[in-house]
């Protein structure tokens, strides 16, 4: 089984969500979160004051999949979320040992 993280833009979730259902993907998890890389922060002003924000909002999409799924879940998180500019974000790629349901106790790709 594969774990797959995408950092996106937050209003690409819907668009993201949208595609994913499309392809038959139905269980992921988003956690809003907050980052800083190539994107870098901006400055707003609030009351005469101007505030250097450097961490930029996202949202974190966690799927987990069989490995036979990922090249197609990976690209369609890119048609859905890419843009082209700085600050499109990354998808991540990793193992996952084990996957436990704890209300049957399954385990294994029939816990997913």
């Amino acid at each position: 089984m594969k774990r797959i993280e995408a950092i996106i833009r937050p209003e690409k979730t819907d668009k993201l969500i949208d595609r994913l259902e499309s392809i038959g993907i139905s269980g992921l998890n988003i956690t809003e979160i907050k980052g800083y890389g190539s994107q870098k922060g901006h400055s707003e002003t609030y009351r005469g004051v101007t505030y250097r924000i450097r961490l930029r909002k996202k949202i974190k999409v966690e799927i987990i999949v069989e490995y036979t799924e990922v090249d197609k879940i990976v690209e369609a998180i890119k048609e859905a979320v890419q843009t082209g500019e700085v600050g499109d974000g990354k998808i991540f790629v990793s193992d996952i040992e084990n996957v436990i349901r704890i209300r049957t106790g399954e385990e294994g790709t029939v816990a997913l």
